[in-house]
């Protein structure tokens, strides 16, 4: 049998995952984790310990382990990840058909936007756009939706982050501050050809049963098919579509 490749590290990460998957099963103190494990105790008390201090395990003296609110917080955000596609795509399928432009679905993923979602337009032209790229928070239309709700102390620290393809990138810290305050004030975001060349975007943010944002979606076309005047008589339909998306969601919000 050919030598199995180990990657430094990895053993440690297995026996971190297979104690999660023992407390899981019932197990609670290092005796029980160690059998399990077929590890030392002091070997599986090292991992526990890292394990609570990053808060993936609880640890109760004479309780023993339990799992942790971690683990909550990511099963939470990986339940919305995989509900925000599906719930929102039949309302961004009509959205598309009507308006006949490229739609675009995404998530704040760190300190950039994901698309998870691409509904291609009608008209005769091609948006350069992948699901899975990321782009940064600050040159997107839906990238600015995704954090209209944060403090400015935030939205700067977006700013500084990533390098885009547009003719009008605008690095002025303060014109964009102006103009972030105007978008959330609206509930809505533009991309005026920042991210690329010769293409704007009308987006808005989508919201759970909490109210906060959890993903947000654009409209998107070249300058051709999308000026000012244009960009302003979307707004109405781009918000209500985000509220119908939302309510399904569980936010109790009304327009």
């Amino acid at each position: 049998m050919p030598a199995q490749l180990v990657v430094p590290g990895s053993q440690t990460l297995q026996r971190g995952l297979d104690i999660l998957d023992a407390v899981a099963g019932g197990a609670t103190d290092l005796a029980a984790l160690s059998a399990a494990l077929g590890t030392t105790r002091s070997t599986t008390h090292r991992i526990a310990a890292a394990l609570v201090e990053r808060r993936y395990l609880n640890f109760v003296p004479r309780e023993g382990y339990s799992l942790g609110p971690k683990l909550l917080e990511l099963g939470f955000r990986a339940q919305q990840a995989i509900a925000v596609p599906r719930v929102a795509r039949p309302h961004l399928e009509r959205l598309s058909e009507a308006c006949e432009d490229t739609i675009h679905l995404g998530v704040l993923e760190g300190v950039w936007a994901l698309y998870l979602d691409k509904i291609p337009g009608r008209r005769r032209i091609e948006i350069s756009s992948r699901v899975g790229e990321r782009h940064p928070v600050w040159s997107t239309g839906l990238g600015k939706a995704l954090i209209l709700d944060m403090d400015e102390a935030r939205w700067r620290s977006f700013y500084e982050v990533g390098e885009a393809r547009g003719a009008h990138r605008e690095r002025e810290l303060g014109a964009w501050l102006t103009r972030m305050r105007v978008y959330a004030r609206r509930g809505v975001a533009f991309d005026l050809e920042e991210n690329e060349p010769q293409v704007r975007c009308v987006a808005a943010p989508i919201r759970d049963a909490s109210g906060g944002t959890v993903a947000a979606f654009s409209v998107s076309s070249t300058a051709q098919y999308m000026d000012e005047a244009r960009m302003e008589q979307l707004v109405d339909d781009v918000q209500e579509v985000a509220h119908v998306i939302s309510r399904a969601l569980g936010w109790p919000g009304a327009r």
